[in-house]
């Protein structure tokens, strides 16, 4: 044991003096070493010529300076620990004054809810409505003059309810007032109200006989009412408007190529935009081949104008929501039910998508600048609903349940995605916007206008009456007329082959669909086979590189650009070899 004692005895002291020698060291390196630095600077410094004097007392600045900044870090450290003493001071009291005006704030949300509550009761006869917050509210029934009356209440909304004694003695009944009150006073909403009904029959423990209860007979002059029953105003508006609408005479015998150069005449002559041939035609292969078109490129080049002018050409103009940053969700587009009001928010969008199943012709709801929030948020249930391979299935829910007086073509709660319905966003690519993720350009179609048009003169060309039946019908003969040749089918297997070997990419089934769909209708519009496929496979296959480290497949996309010349020739697929270039340079 005395050897153990021993031993940590020698072991500790050995520890105990390093640390005094490291402390003294210490010591002496900042504050007692300065007489030894300035001996060792007087020493040399007359010595030294003018260059190695100059750096010499540098070299004595920065030695004094260390120190300096060493205390003045400290007294810094020491100032700041004691301001964050005295704010956490401040922010205790700051803390119990917040929870004690959200105390106030309940006490005088729930004071409403008990006036509310007294309010309602008022309207609901005999029995009284127990006080439970804001479920005291929520019945589904909303007081009007038919379901007072049946039922025997002593109010109603839009009429003036007196009992018999006050309407005997002439009670005078005040006007826009909504809130029913018990027997001896007056109701009234709207207008001027005379009522007379017989005296109420009570039993005898003194309470009101229910199944005895008067009538209200209630004369109403010139009563003017904006309330109405519905909790869907704005579809309701567009059932009122097409309940005797005059469909226009359609034109079932035109073809594509005719309906592409009507377009550009037409938008060229009656709005002064010009766009090429080239694109015109992508834009409607496009229709062919998604129900979701994106428009990019600079701003200028007539992204919103497009799609508002081609559904000027068929007389239903396009429906344009902007986007904001804000959008998190589908509410944001749909809207959403309100509990307390018992209506349902409206959007324009949400009139659009069901004024669609009225239209006979194709409807076009533009979603400008829709990259200034996450496309795959607010738009995700529509990306999936339009995936889905039954246009039966295309049903978005809206409300849990159907109510008497809902729209006439919502069943159960639930709007129908028209077949006819195509969905145009505008995407523009900078420091305010996201990134459009290979999610939705996988289901979309791309379309780049990234310059100006000639303007070019030409006849004045009229509008184009066309159903989306028969544009669906025109997609169908083209597929029909102009199949994909077995000649480029071939190249194109050949194509994917060499690039999921080299860089683990592949076509996928959705984009060979694509395909399929696009370039017998680009080529029916005017193009030719190969310029479809050139298009395609730039926009949506290629476009994947952007994902991947570059630079370390440069040589790579090099040697695929060679075999893009050697399979399809010098002169074809510039789209895809530009591309490829412009990834190069980039990167």
């Amino acid at each position: 044991m005395s050897e153990f004692l021993k031993f940590a005895y020698e072991l500790i002291s050995q520890v105990i003096y390093n640390i005094v020698v490291w402390l003294a060291a210490f010591l002496k390196l900042l504050i007692t070493g300065w007489a030894d630095y300035f001996l060792i600077f007087t020493t040399y410094f007359p010595t030294l010529n003018i260059f190695a004097k100059i750096l010499a007392i540098l070299l004595m600045l920065i030695l004094i300076s260390i120190p300096v900044l060493l205390i003045v870090l400290i007294i810094r450290r020491m100032i700041l620990r004691h301001q964050l003493k005295a704010d956490k001071t401040d922010n205790a009291a700051l803390y119990k004054e917040i929870g004690r005006l959200n105390k106030q704030v309940l006490s005088l949300i729930d004071e409403k809810n008990s006036i509310l509550a007294l309010k309602v009761n008022a309207m609901g006869g005999t029995e009284r409505i127990p006080y439970m917050g804001a479920s005291a509210l929520t019945d589904d029934k909303i007081p009007t003059v038919g379901n007072v009356t049946a039922g025997g209440n002593v109010a109603a909304r839009g009429a003036a309810v007196v009992s018999g004694q006050v309407a005997a003695t002439g009670a005078a009944v005040a006007a826009d007032a909504a809130i029913p009150v018990a027997e001896g006073s007056a109701v009234a909403a709207g207008s001027a109200v005379a009522a007379a009904m017989p005296a109420p029959q009570y039993n005898e423990d003194g309470t009101l006989d229910a199944t005895k209860a008067p009538v209200i007979q209630a004369v109403v002059s010139e009563a003017k009412t904006a309330f109405t029953g519905h909790r869907f105003p704005k579809l309701t508006l567009v059932d009122d408007r097409y309940r005797n609408y005059d469909f226009p005479a359609y034109n079932n015998e035109i073809t594509l190529e005719e309906f592409t150069e009507g377009y550009r005449k037409f938008a060229a002559s009656q709005m002064h935009l010009y766009y090429t041939p080239e694109i015109v035609r992508r834009f409607i292969a496009g229709m062919a081949s998604s129900k979701l078109l994106i428009l990019e490129g600079i701003s200028g080049t007539g992204k919103t104008s497009l799609p508002y002018s081609f559904s000027r050409y068929m007389d239903n103009p396009a429906t344009i929501i902007s986007v904001q940053p804000s959008f998190r969700d589908r509410t944001e587009l749909l809207g959403y039910f309100n509990e307390f009001s018992k209506r349902f928010n409206e959007t324009e969008f949400l009139r659009a998508l069901y004024e669609a199943n009225y239209r006979k012709d194709p409807t076009l709801i533009v979603l400008d600048e829709m990259n200034l929030a996450r496309i795959e948020y607010y738009f995700a249930e529509m990306l999936s609903v339009l995936e889905m391979p039954s246009k039966d299935e295309w049903i978005l829910d809206l409300v849990p349940t159907e109510w008497e007086g809902d729209p006439e073509l919502l069943h159960d709660g639930k709007i129908q995605v028209s077949y006819s319905t195509w969905f145009i966003g505008t995407a523009n690519n900078d420091d305010s916007t996201f990134t459009i993720t290979d999610k939705v350009y996988d289901r979309a179609m791309p379309i780049e206008l990234n310059e100006r048009a000639d303007a070019f003169e030409c006849e004045p060309e009229p509008k184009c009456f066309v159903t989306a039946e028969h544009l669906q019908a025109m997609f169908l003969q083209a597929k029909e007329d102009y199949p994909i040749s077995e000649e480029l089918l071939e190249k194109m297997q050949k194509l994917d082959e060499y690039l999921i070997t080299r860089f683990k990419l592949s076509f996928g089934n959705r984009i060979v669909k694509q395909l399929h769909d696009f370039i017998p209708v680009y080529v029916a519009c005017g193009g030719t086979e190969l310029g479809g496929m050139d298009y395609i496979i730039a926009r949506k296959v290629l476009k994947k590189f952007e994902s991947m480290n570059v630079s370390f497949v440069r040589d790579e996309i090099t040697g695929l650009i060679n075999y893009i010349d050697k399979t399809f020739g010098k002169s074809g697929m510039q789209d895809s070899k530009a591309y490829l270039r412009r990834i190069q340079n980039l990167y």
